[in-house]
């Protein structure tokens, strides 16, 4: 195999390796979570910055259940299709999910201010926010979920990031209920995350 190919392959397979075993870590059965049920400790405390320039915090969403999903504006793929599922599963909720929210979180702070979240968020539902702040805020966010965030060096000065692509589902109380399926159709997701209000 050519040796120009190997060095990719392997970061890689590093990397999926990586996000497989965070993915097991975070949301194994059995593990005691702050409540003691049974559920995997993820979630927090937060207050970041909404593309809208406000403060928002872990508190402001208590009442209704709500999704997080880490992410990043220069994303190619990834971001903008989970973010289209979602607006799809809120569009499919109706009247009944008038206070269903959804967090965009970035895992890239340096270049996702509110001014490009607001512009890149306006393609989809109003009810997604977008979240930034500085890297220490951020990176709290991170860990209090069990996300997982890398920067990844590109020829030049370029950046990508790897990142945790699940689909957190909060309950009204901002405990965490689970991974939210986004691959059910938006009708089914839409049930799913109404039963939880």
């Amino acid at each position: 195999m050519n040796r120009r190919l190997i060095l990719p392959l392997v970061v890689f397979l590093a990397g999926a390796l990586v996000l497989a075993a965070a993915a097991i870590i975070t949301f194994a059965p059995g593990r005691q979570g702050q409540s003691g049920t049974g559920t995997a400790s993820v979630g927090g405390p937060f207050a970041l910055t909404t593309q809208e320039g406000r403060t928002l915090t872990d508190k402001d969403l208590r009442g209704s259940p709500f999704l997080v999903f880490f992410g990043f504006t220069h994303c190619p793929d990834i971001c903008p299709t989970k973010l289209f599922e979602i607006s799809e599963v809120l569009r499919a909720a109706g009247p009944k999910g008038e206070k269903l929210r959804a967090l965009f979180v970035t895992v890239d702070p340096e270049r996702d201010t509110p001014e490009i979240m607001k512009s890149y968020l306006g393609s989809f539902d109003p009810r997604i926010i977008g979240l930034s702040g500085d890297r220490p805020a951020i990176d709290a966010m991170v860990k209090a979920y069990r996300a997982y965030a890398r920067k990844v060096p590109l020829q030049g000065d370029d950046y990508t990031m790897d990142h945790t692509a699940l689909v957190y589902l909060m309950a009204k109380d901002g405990g965490f209920i689970g991974a939210f399926n986004i691959e059910q159709t938006p009708a089914q997701a839409a049930q799913e995350w109404l039963r939880h209000q």
